[in-house]
């Protein structure tokens, strides 16, 4: 079974233009985690954030409290 990324949705969407940007963001994990980085890419389970000595993570969704822009 497939699961699509529902690019109709405003978060996904709100992603995308993060991605597109290249905007730095922060991550809230459920275990009060907090990452800063770049998304690269999302898939309907995961995003990947890059951070500054461009080091990748995967991030499931399901751990995300919040994510934010960094200004």
């Amino acid at each position: 079974m497939t699961v699509e990324l529902e690019t109709g949705l405003p978060s996904v969407r709100q992603i995308q233009t993060l991605i597109r940007e290249e905007q730095e963001v922060e991550l809230k994990l459920t275990t009060g985690d907090l990452l800063a980085g770049k998304i690269r890419w999302q898939d309907p389970h995961c995003i990947s954030l890059t951070d500054q000595y461009d080091q990748p993570t995967i991030v499931w969704r399901q751990a995300i409290v919040y994510l934010k822009p960094r200004l």
